[in-house]
Order: C-alpha cells, then structure tokens, then sequence
C-alpha cells in the first residue's frame, strides 16, 4: 500500500516548518534575555506592595488616631456620665460616621463610668447585643446613681441617632479601669496602641488606639478597629495568586494574615477559641521565617531577602509600621513564592509566544486555504463519483477549476454519470449498482427460491383503440410511475415492463426473508392505489385501469441473460410461467389477485385467501391450488379459507 495525505496536511507541514525554524530562535532569546527582567520587575513590585499595605494599615488607623487626638480636647467628655450625655454621644456617633474603620468609640473614667457607642451596621454585632433590626448604633452606658449603685444600659439608635429602644444589662461587673487599653493609658499618661485583646462588650479580637484627656488624665477616650478591617487590607493576590501577607507586634505574635483561613485562626487564637499561636505559625512556616529575618537590622527596615522552604524558594519584604509613636515593632510582611513572580512576570513573555504562534498557525491556515483552493474542485469531483456509484443522480454538480486537468476530468466523470443514469432507467437500479461493481458476482445466473407478481390491464387493447397514441402513453406512464413508487417501497424489483404488464420479482437479487410476505402486501397496495386512480378517472372521465395481478412463490434461475455483447437480468423457470398464467386466469373467475397454493401455505395466517381450487394451468401437467388474495387479515375476522363455512 503506498503511502498518501491529503494536499493541504502537505503545505501545511512545509509552511508550518518554514516558520517555526524562523520563529524559535527569536522566541528563546526573548524568553532568556527576559527571564532575569522578570525577577528584577517582581522585587520592584514586592517593595511598591509592601509601601501601600504600610500606607494602608497606617491609613486605616490614622483616622481613629486622630478621632481620639480630637476627643481628648473636648471639655464635655471630661465629665462622667451621664452628665452632658447627649453631647458626648453625638461626638461619639458622629466619628462612627465619618471614620469608616471604627467598629466603637468609647470612654473610660477613674470612678469606673463608661460610655461606648458601636456602629451596628454588620448583623453579626446587632445580633451579639440583640440590637432591632433598624438599629445603626448602640450605646452603651456604665453609670453609678445618687445611691453608689452602678446602673449599666443598652440603647439603640436609628441612623439618625433617634432612640427606637433600650435595655438594662443585667451584668454590671463591667468595669472600663480594668480593660488593657485604660491601665495603660492611666500607667504611661501618653497615647497608647493595644491589642490584640478581646473587647469587652463585642467579645471580638480588637486593635485600641487610647489617649487621656488633657484636662483629666485619668480619663481615656479610645477607639477599636477590628482585626478583620486591618486584614482587609492585606490582600497581596495583586502580586500572585500565593502571594501572602501579614502583620507581627512587638512580641512576634500574628496580628492579621491576609489568607481568610489563617485569619479565622488567628482570631480564634486572640479570642481564647484556638490553641495557641503555635497553631497559627504552624499553618505557615514562612512566618517562623519572618519571625527571624525581623531580627536583622538590614532586612527589617525593608532591605528584600530570599530564603528556601520545603524544596521552594521566597522573596520576602519586611517594613515597619511605627507612626505617631504607636504600634512600635509592628511591621507588615510580604512573602511570595519566586515562581510566582517569575511567571506573573512572564505573562508579557507568554503572549509574545502566543503572537509568535499565531503566526504560525495563520501560516498554516494560509496553507490549508491554498490547499483547499487546489482540492476543493478533486474533492467534489470524488464526491460525485461516490454519488455515481450509490447510483444517486438528483441534483448537476459543476466542479470548474483555474486548474484545465481538474477540468477535462469532470467533464469524463459527467459522461460517465450520464451514460450510468441512462442505463439506470433500463435495468434494475441494484443490478446496475452491483453491475458496475466489480467484486459483486452475485447477477450471474443462479437457482434460487422467489416469489413472482405478473399484472395485466384488462381491455387495454381497447383503450388503446379509443384514445390517441399520445394520451396512452401519458395514461400509462403516471401509472406505471405510481406502481413502481409503491413495489420500491415494498422491496420488489421490477424486472420488466411488457406493455401494458408489471413482472415484479423478490428476493432478488437482494435476499429478502420475507419475501412472499412482502409480495402479497405490495399486490394488495397496488390493488388499492389502482382502485384510487379509477375512482378520480372516473371523475375527469379518463379510461379505468382495472388490473389483474398473479402471484407465485418457488425455485426459478435468476440473473443475466443473453449474448457476451447483449444482456439482460430476468428470472426464468416454472414459477415464472404459473405466476403468469394465474393472472390470466382472473379473467376467468372473476377475481382481482390470483395468489397459489405456495404463497397461501406461508402467509395463510396474515392474510385473508378465498379458496378456488385445484385449476390445471396452460403449459403445466399438474394442477395448481389457487386461491384469492382478499386482504390482510384482521385478528377475530372470519377465514374465508374454510370453504362454505364449514367447521374445521
């Protein structure tokens, strides 16, 4: 077998080749030159990262600094409440407003008093203080009264900070002069940062930022920020997808960590749920890591470092977040995975590829473009001949080329197809199809079991007489045209038209099963379609075709016949013989479709026969059983194959 591709796999190889030896040696040296600028951007990227989240964690607490800064001024907060209650809530409420990190604003005095107002806008808060739907602040208020009781209550304000509802707190052991962040104040007597620790209404880790009155020292105004607002602003996913980030305190304890899970950890930790923060560390080693470069002077004040862990190696940034004297020796980590700075790095480098390729596989498209420009006439002339050979000639397909070969082929192939129709018309469509296929032997003449249909019009030598040669012919060619439409659809094979008559065979030359089933239900179909076609002619007063029809099954030879220059495909023998002159004899008895005993003996259950008789047949020395085919049988009809009624 010789080896062959299709035209378009060869240029495609040839221009996709000529490419890639052209693009791939500028494509290395793009990846190689760029390879080293890629670490190089990805560092530059880490410190500008690492400036923003020192930017943003500064940012986030600024704001509540300098709330508390402006607090520490104001003569109406040095007194405790519940005097001049309502200025201090208003100044409370409306720092809750404008500075948006906040979660609470409160107040401690030396007497034990306390006011803290909290912003309710997350469920989770209005459902820890059982706060109304509609409530966007509560207050809290630890007072003592004329009798040196300690009274505490929780109100709930409105976005306007209209009271909707209020509620004594039975537990009044609350005391502001033991929390950590006014034992430090009233310690140190300077602006303090505490925390983490577990605030003591909310029950959430909270980061405090407290200062004393400058008219009162040993009163502390302060606000909480909440852990999960500092580690919102630590997502380093900018950087790459394993980019992480944190914040260490003075003690090397984890403050935030920008992985949610880590986080979840880590508050776990700070409000007593966890194991410890070994736990945390454990989660990610490179915190270990951190822990130890922090003790470089060089590396913790920004200076990038590189270190390998578990088989991967890291760039790590470490940078101070000190500001106004708070939060000494916090600092914010930026860790990334050096692959992941490589490849965010490439991307650049990966589209250059993916340019380079797509210009390779335009190549090719180009190629295949050309190619199909070339084979698309070879193709359709290979279709058609595969049309031909299925015999399927509907449709006139036109194959033109630029190319004269292509050309003078098609013209061949369409003689061909022309000259094959032709024959198509005179010899059974399956004979030609096995005819012109050179492995199929099977039209040489053989002995083999068929069933045979003859029909005859009656009196057609007289219609023949009484109408003009033309409207015979066009009579009898809508005729014929509706009987061959329904022996195709029941597997028949008309052999041969003789006049006015049909010799319709089956089982051959396709084997068929039930072919003496099929010839009876096509008789009775064509039966049917004939009375049809009388009924109309009637009506538009053409001439009626009753037609008889004789059907018989047994062994005959068929296959071609004839000289070496001229055959034909017939069938020959007795059972083509009694088949005709069964359907000469309905002229004689009166009936429509004579069927012989062979045919009743197989089908006598499906269909209806009506018995005639033992009848002696011109050219046969023995009788033939004849008997009327009626219909199909219908279950629970009467068999008329019981002569006379008789009981069986």
């Amino acid at each position: 077998m010789h080896w062959s591709r299709p035209l378009r796999l060869h240029l495609s190889v040839l221009v996709a080749t000529l490419l890639l030896c052209i693009a791939t040696p500028l494509i290395w040296m793009a990846f190689s030159q760029g390879r080293e600028a890629a670490i190089l951007a990805g560092e530059k990227q880490m410190r500008q990262m690492s400036l923003r989240l020192v930017d943003g964690y500064k940012y986030a607490l600024e704001g509540g600094y300098e709330a508390v800064a402006v607090a520490s001024t104001l003569p109406q907060l040095v007194s405790r409440p519940p005097l001049e209650l309502e200025e201090k809530q208003a100044f409370f409420l409306e720092v809750l407003r404008n500075v948006p990190n906040a979660t609470s604003m409160l107040g401690g005095y030396p007497d034990g008093s306390y006011l803290q107002a909290i912003n309710t806008a997350n469920p989770h808060i209005r459902t820890t203080l059982s706060a109304p739907d509609d409530t966007a602040f509560a207050v809290r208020i630890v007072s003592s009264n004329e009798k040196a009781t300690r009274v505490e209550k929780m109100q709930f304000l409105d976005a306007n900070g209209r009271l909707i509802g209020q509620r004594p707190v039975a537990d009044t052991t609350f005391d502001s002069r033991e929390r950590p962040w006014y034992r430090s104040v009233a310690r140190y007597g300077t602006p303090v940062s505490v925390g983490p620790f577990v605030s003591g209404t909310l029950k959430v880790p909270t980061l405090t930022i407290a200062v004393p009155m400058k008219d009162n020292r040993q009163v502390v105004v302060g606000v909480n920020i909440h852990l999960e607002t500092v580690s919102r602003l630590l997502d380093a996913r900018e950087i790459s997808p394993r980019a992480r980030s944190y914040i260490l305190n003075e003690q090397d304890k984890l403050v935030a960590h920008s992985d949610p899970a880590m986080m979840s950890r880590v508050l776990g930790t700070w409000s007593g749920r966890g194991a410890g923060d070994g736990v945390t560390v454990a989660q990610d080693r490179t915190v270990e890591t951190v822990i130890r470069f922090r003790r470089d002077p060089n590396i913790a004040s920004g200076k990038m470092a590189r270190f390998d862990l578990d088989g991967e190696s890291y760039l790590v940034q470490i940078a101070p977040v000190t500001f106004s004297d708070l939060f000494k020796g916090s600092s914010v980590a930026v860790v990334v995975p050096l692959d992941d700075l490589v490849s965010q790095a490439n991307r650049q480098l990966l589209r250059n590829l993916a340019m380079a390729a797509a210009f390779v596989l335009a190549g090719i498209g180009a190629s295949v473009l050309l190619s199909r420009l070339i084979s698309r006439s070879l193709y359709r002339l290979a279709d058609e001949a595969r049309r031909i050979g299925d015999l399927d000639f509907a449709g006139n397909v036109s194959a033109h080329s630029h190319i004269s070969e292509i050309n003078t082929l098609a013209g061949a192939l369409a003689a061909s197809r022309r000259a094959i129709a032709q024959f198509a018309l005179y010899v059974p469509r399956e004979v030609v199809r096995r005819i012109v296929n050179p492995a199929d032997t099977s039209t040489k003449a053989a002995r083999q079991e068929m069933t045979v249909l003859f029909t005859d019009i009656r009196d057609f030598t007289t219609i023949s007489e009484q109408h003009p040669p033309e409207e015979v012919v066009d009579i009898l060619s809508g005729y014929f045209e509706m009987l061959n439409h329904i022996i195709e659809r029941h597997g028949g094979t008309v052999v041969q038209y003789l006049g006015d008559s049909v010799f319709v065979m089956w089982n051959a030359p396709v084997p068929d099963a039930d072919h003496v089933e099929k010839g009876c239900r096509c008789a009775l179909a064509m039966k049917a379609a004939i009375d049809d076609l009388n009924e109309r002619n009637r009506s538009n007063r053409r001439p009626e075709l009753v037609t008889r029809f004789g059907l018989h099954s047994g062994q005959a030879v068929v296959g071609s016949f004839g000289a070496i220059q001229r055959q034909q495909y017939t069938a020959m023998g007795d059972t083509i013989n009694v088949a005709s002159r069964l359907e000469g004899l309905n002229k004689e008895f009166g009936t429509t479709i004579l069927a012989s005993g062979a045919i009743h003996d197989v089908v006598q259950r499906l269909f209806v026969f009506r018995p005639i008789g033992p009848v002696k047949v011109k050219g046969r020395a023995e009788a033939v059983e004849i008997w009327e085919l009626v219909a199909e049988r219908v279950p629970g009809a009467a068999d008329l194959s019981n002569p006379a009624g008789q009981a069986g």
